[in-house]
């Protein structure tokens, strides 16, 4: 198993040069079977994350302690680095943030993201200031921490009805002044405007979220300048869809012919068993 330094160091490697996918997993089994494949890093995913749990992907509805809990399960169960998809830092203010931040570190991340997103749909982005403030309060409880881990600072424009490119701009800018390692604006789909990003934050490393089909492949990203693409959800909305395909063709119409397309048993079982006897040998 890679030390705990060693995978924060690879990961601050990966953000210096060249692409790299970070897709999301959602459980330990998944978080290992990624690893398999031969990715460099993994990151959590919330929504992933309160799917399992029987809940919606909000902070109120997902305890900071339990998401904490289950960032640290995919942390510990890996030998790549692993970014925590931390939401809007479970706080509103700074201080606040700060404290949670602090956590987050202490779960053997490598890397952490926070988002701008209130979850008040009244007023959907916190103002520009105090969402800076809250980036400077993460970036100064990982300094103190002494930890080399990662901040992503997220500009959720295009996630919360609010497109507006020029406006995403202007917050990565602000968040990379304010410390931020590597910037975030998910829901871009179109070369234009992921280049734009780029140019405007450079040299900081820019994350691209890929969570369905846009034309766009890991080596057009790369062309583009992007450093890093997470898949967010969307691996394990496509199990759910798997899953929901075959229950409702059990449900609604007796029958099992989804059930033919299932990973073998003995695949499955197979890829956990030698994967115990690697991590215990």
């Amino acid at each position: 198993m890679a030390s705990l330094a060693d995978k924060r160091a690879t990961f601050r490697r990966l953000h210096a040069s060249g692409c790299f996918v970070m897709p999301n997993p959602w459980d330990v089994g998944t978080a290992r079977y990624l690893q398999h494949l031969g990715f460099a890093a993994l990151a959590t995913t919330s929504s992933g994350a309160a799917f399992g749990m029987g809940l919606p992907d909000t902070d109120w509805a997902v305890p900071r302690d339990a998401m904490l809990a289950h960032i640290a399960s995919i942390a510990q169960a890996s030998d790549l680095p692993v970014n925590a998809d931390f939401e809007s830092g479970y706080a509103h203010a700074p201080e606040a943030v700060a404290t949670n931040v602090r956590l987050c570190v202490e779960t053997g991340v490598a890397g952490l993201s926070i988002e701008d997103a209130t979850g008040d749909k009244a007023q959907p982005l916190y103002d520009l200031g105090h969402a800076v403030a809250r980036i400077r309060a993460a970036r100064a409880a990982i300094d103190a921490s002494g930890a080399d881990v990662v901040l992503t600072a997220r500009a959720e424009c295009f996630l919360v009805g609010q497109p507006d490119l020029d406006a995403a701009i202007a917050r990565l800018t602000a968040y990379a002044e304010a410390g931020a390692d590597c910037l975030y604006a998910p829901g871009l789909t179109q070369r234009e405007q992921i280049a734009a990003v780029v140019a405007a934050v450079a040299p900081k490393p820019v994350n691209v979220l890929m969570s369905a089909p846009v034309g766009l492949t890991v080596a057009d990203l790369a062309g583009l300048g992007v450093r890093r693409i997470s898949t967010g959800s969307a691996l394990a909305r496509a199990a759910w869809a798997a899953f929901r395909q075959a229950a409702c063709e059990i449900a609604l119409e007796g029958r099992f012919e989804a059930l033919g397309q299932a990973m073998p048993f003995a695949e499955i079982n197979g890829f956990f068993r030698d994967d115990l006897l690697r991590r215990t040998t």
